[in-house]
């Protein structure tokens, strides 16, 4: 063995050693010491489905992503070492089957990290967590007192305006991108909702995002115009904005992804290589945090792909913050 290296450093890179955290990061709540602040959400009744496993969803990634702890290439960055990002946890769910109660808990929580300066990178968890954490962004002090402007990557729209609530949550997985709007909280207008597909249930299915304000690129719009012309028509919405990423693990195709809630195999998702470079067309801009949804380990496949696949999601999310951090130091 090479005397440069200790016991420990030669296995820190195998997933399956040591106490499991996010990306083998330190694991500590001193909010203020953090640049970056990865966080879990095991929070499941937001959806309101028999598929409520999303909680687990949390524990699943911990469990790999040491793996995913790289360097990025496209960027020439390694965000581990020019950016303090630490595991703050999981925010706690005393009350776990109220899901207005959960939301509000993940709004305290979150609040705390943007009072403190720490942009959120998460895993979920069901899609209602979003509603929760940008409560706490928008116009906080991440955003600079302004709306958060949304990249919001998926395949359903979760703006349900016509239901009161989704099975008895009322700022639900499926309300969450509406009810963010009239708050204040998000601004619809410089927002983007990216990857839509499947076979809806009613032909207007669309119309509320449109009425709100949303960029809707469905994924067959996105076939027709390109990568690059997506790309162009992302950062002209975003531009100058603090945006926020919320990634549902379904708008990627079901052989991709199969560990996921509400599947829609009827079109196809997109693939791994398309995801990583449309998050990456967002380098240099404002993203002041993100999160990673749906994920249901109980459904994963040996290899645990899902769960890898989440990882590397993240891993975008968070080198994108840390590059903009390093490269706007004085």
């Amino acid at each position: 063995m090479n005397d440069d290296f200790t016991p420990e450093q030669m296995m820190d890179s195998l997933y399956w050693w040591g106490v499991p955290t996010l990306f083998g990061c330190e694991h500590h709540q001193r909010f203020d010491e953090a640049d970056i602040a990865l966080l879990g959400v095991p929070h499941s009744s937001g959806n309101g489905t028999t598929e409520r496993d999303q909680h687990l969803g949390p524990r699943a990634v911990r469990n790999v992503s040491r793996q995913l702890r790289r360097v990025h290439s496209a960027f020439n960055l390694d965000p581990w070492q020019s950016t303090t990002i630490v595991d703050v946890g999981d925010v706690p769910f005393p009350e776990a089957n109220n899901n207005e109660a959960c939301i509000e808990r993940i709004t305290g929580f979150v609040t705390q990290l943007d009072q403190a300066g720490a942009h959120p990178v998460s895993i979920g968890g069901d899609h209602s967590i979003t509603g929760g954490i940008v409560q706490a962004l928008g116009g906080g002090k991440l955003a600079a007192g302004q709306p958060v402007s949304l990249l919001h990557i998926d395949a359903h729209t979760d703006v349900f305006e016509q239901l009161d609530h989704f099975l008895g949550a009322k700022k639900s997985a499926a309300h969450w991108a509406s009810y963010l709007v009239h708050q204040g909280d998000v601004d619809a207008t410089s927002s983007v909702q990216l990857g839509l597909r499947g076979n809806p249930r009613t032909l207007n299915w669309l119309q509320p995002s449109y009425d709100l304000g949303y960029k809707v690129i469905t994924m067959q719009q996105y076939r027709q115009a390109g990568l690059q012309q997506t790309c162009d028509a992302i950062r002209e919405q975003l531009n100058g904005k603090p945006v926020y990423i919320t990634f549902d693990l379904d708008s990627l195709d079901p052989t991709v992804a199969p560990a996921v809630s509400n599947l829609e195999p009827a079109e196809e998702g997109f693939r791994m290589n398309e995801v990583t470079k449309l998050l990456q067309c967002l380098r240099g801009m404002n993203v002041i945090g993100g999160d990673v949804v749906c994920m249901m380990p109980t459904k994963d496949s040996p290899n645990n792909i899902t769960a890898y696949v989440a990882s590397a999601v993240m891993f975008e999310i968070l080198s994108l913050i840390s590059d903009n951090q390093n490269n706007n130091q004085p």
